[in-house]
């Protein structure tokens, strides 16, 4: 794959996970758990792949409507797992965490670990891996628009607006368990992205499979709705 060729900036939806558990006779949340462990490897991959911002779909405005004991399983997951190995390996390798979303939902003790993963890591020149927690995008451009009211502006550019939004443009969307929806993820942002959807579910999402979604895009022709570049 030529340099020129690798998206700067990769969003991911990670789906899948119950239904890789329910094919295995496993109960939903070893599939939520395995999907966990496979992040620091396909972070690694970007990296060395030199994409520079990662952006993962992990919990959604709408997950809340999950059976309570599935929901409850999935913040104590997400808060082991910015307490354990895997993110003190990923502060140490110089990779920057950040959140998008709306955290305030959440218990104190979690939001205090994002607080200090974020703070520990704000000042690494790594890879940005942004995961995205209770987030949705139509919250997201509801937001924007009530900042930019609260500013008395009375007109904007789109530039202007994107600037109000928690991430850039991500110039690959990918997929995992071959749906074929954004379900509320970076809608704005993905308005002229590659999109690469795979049968795959995320637990089984791998290095290959991200150099696969890559090669496919680095053969695209990405017109944004004109003639070719």
């Amino acid at each position: 794959m030529k340099k020129n060729k690798i998206p700067n900036h990769i969003a991911i939806i990670m789906d899948g996970n119950a239904r890789w558990a329910a094919l295995k006779s496993l109960p939903r949340f070893k599939g939520h758990q395995k999907g966990a462990e496979i992040i620091e490897d396909i972070v690694k991959k970007a990296e060395k792949l030199n994409v520079r911002i990662l952006t993962l779909y992990a919990f959604s405005t709408e997950n809340w409507h999950r059976e309570k004991k599935e929901v409850d399983y999935l913040m104590e997951l997400l808060y082991k797992y910015l307490k354990g190995p895997i993110v003190l390996r990923m502060m140490k390798n110089n990779i920057k965490l950040d959140f998008i979303g709306d955290i305030t939902e959440f218990s104190i003790k979690l939001q205090e670990e994002i607080r200090l993963v974020r703070e520990k890591t704000k000042n690494n020149t790594g890879i940005l891996v942004n995961i995205a927690l209770n987030y949705g995008s139509r919250d997201e451009i509801v937001a924007a628009v009530n900042q930019i009211l609260q500013e008395n502006k009375k007109k904007i550019t789109k530039e202007e607006f994107s600037a109000y939004l928690h991430t850039p443009d991500p110039d690959l969307l990918i997929r995992t368990g071959g749906e074929f929806r954004l379900s509320n993820f970076l809608l704005w942002q993905s308005a002229y992205s590659e999109i690469f959807v795979t049968e795959k579910y995320w637990p089984d999402f791998d290095e290959t499979e991200l150099e696969n979604a890559i090669e496919v895009y680095s053969k695209r022709n990405r017109r944004y709705g004109g003639r070719n570049e």
